[in-house]
């Protein structure tokens, strides 16, 4: 049977401020991309959400940033290697602490916003991030866009490389995600979303903004969770994928 992990962006508050429905979605996906407090989250979201994906068995992932709160990591940045690398892995480090606490461990790692597309083609910054992530554990799995530098390093450094698709961005021709800025980038139609989350696991292809198919096989499909009715259109993604007959399942 054909299986594909869920996978959403977690815990992207701070202080007072709330961003997804973590609890709700932690009921539908399979694995947590958790914010480390470099583009969003703080020590207590951190630990809230840790803690909540513990008790659902859902695999904890650390979504490491550029430092930049004001711009929620979504813009470019020029970081130092040698600095890139020792912050991916202290956001790593600092989300281990709480996860251990919980009972579980940091199972993989997905770079977030501006610096998950900056590691698509520029190999300096996605050496860097590998670097990070072998300095704080040498076996831990990185999840990225197929074809990328960042899975290609990563399987070099012997890093466990993890293809993901998006059923909710639009994409190039080239299997790139389509800037958010442009027209067209963010799919909003349920019915199309849940269409390209089927086809993406079963078949391993999407519809480019273009119009052409292009190939996009994935181990884990995102389902982002800072978008208005997130929770109902992810439950709506996952009983559509178990109906076609996937297996919904962690990946880690």
């Amino acid at each position: 049977m054909t299986s594909i992990d869920l996978n959403a962006d977690l815990g992207e508050g701070f202080g007072h401020w709330t961003l997804t429905d973590d609890e709700r979605l932690l009921s539908v996906v399979t694995s947590a991309n958790v914010a480390c407090g470099f583009h969003a989250g703080d020590a207590p979201t951190m630990r809230r959400v840790c803690g909540l994906a513990a008790a659902r068995g859902v695999r904890i992932g650390a979504q490491v940033s550029y430092r930049d709160l004001a711009g929620f990591g979504r813009r470019a940045m020029d970081v130092p290697p040698a600095e890139l690398t020792a912050e991916v892995a202290y956001q790593i480090g600092a989300l281990e602490v709480f996860a251990r606490a919980a009972g579980t461990r940091v199972a993989y790692v997905k770079p977030h916003g501006a610096l998950y597309n900056r590691v698509v083609r520029d190999e300096e910054q996605a050496r860097a991030v590998v670097d990070g992530v072998v300095l704080a554990d040498p076996t831990l799995p990185v999840l990225g866009l197929p074809g990328s530098r960042l899975l290609e390093l990563a399987a070099k450094a012997g890093l466990p490389a993890v293809e993901e698709a998006f059923a909710d961005r639009a994409y190039t021709d080239e299997g790139t995600l389509v800037a958010r800025g442009q027209e067209g980038a963010l799919v909003t139609d349920p019915g199309a979303v849940l269409e390209r989350s089927v086809d993406l696991a079963r078949n391993g292809e999407v519809v480019a903004l273009s119009g052409r198919r292009i190939e996009m096989r994935a181990r884990s499909l995102c389902l982002h969770g800072d978008t208005p009715g997130a929770v109902d259109l992810a439950r709506q993604v996952r009983e559509a994928l178990e109906a076609s007959g996937v297996r919904v399942e962690a990946f880690a």
